[in-house]
């Protein structure tokens, strides 16, 4: 499946829990993951989202851990089943 039918999907499942799913666009830093997940009760997790097995480049990673240094989740999806995966857990764990 494409990144951006698997962007769009995120976008829509976390809204309906409540949360956002914002553009994350850092100019002047490559690698940052696609999008900054916003869930209710000031839960930050950040999402590198991928076609259907590919996986992310090593600047990607190299962000990522970084990020999870700092003490933020960073998440790498790939697919519908996925997205599903992921809203059911923060769903069980943010709301």
């Amino acid at each position: 499946m494409y990144e951006a039918r698997i962007e769009k999907r995120l976008k829509k499942e976390v809204e309906k829990i409540g949360g956002k799913a914002l553009k994350f666009v850092s100019p002047g830093v490559s690698g940052v993951p696609d999008r900054i997940v916003l869930l209710p009760h000031g839960k930050i997790i950040f999402i590198e989202l991928k076609a259907t097995g590919e996986k992310p480049r090593a600047i990607q990673d190299y962000r990522a851990k970084e990020l999870r240094a700092l003490g933020f989740r960073v998440e790498c999806i790939d697919s519908i089943e996925k997205i599903m995966d992921f809203i059911s857990e923060v769903r069980g764990n943010a709301i």
